[in-house]
């Protein structure tokens, strides 16, 4: 597994799902997600994110998933 495809990480993202358009890119207001070398969209700055879900949500591929603060996934059960 690549570094973006742990199933219990807040924010997850399918490479093999991805195509490289940088929608979720240009629209993360905290500039979290980059394209990585190959073109794909990764995870560069988790710190930094918000959990707003514009990248989940604006994803043309449905390869950007967010579930959350890791402190709520948590509180909700599912860590």
């Amino acid at each position: 597994m690549g570094k973006n495809n742990h199933s219990d990480d807040p924010v997850r993202i399918f490479e093999e799902w991805c195509k490289g358009c940088g929608v979720c890119v240009a629209f993360c207001p905290k500039g979290v997600l980059v394209l990585n070398h190959h073109g794909k969209a990764e995870i560069a700055h988790l710190e930094n994110c918000l959990y707003c879900k514009l990248c989940e949500l604006l994803c043309p591929d449905f390869a950007v998933t967010v579930r959350g603060k890791p402190e709520e996934t948590k509180a909700d059960g599912d860590g």
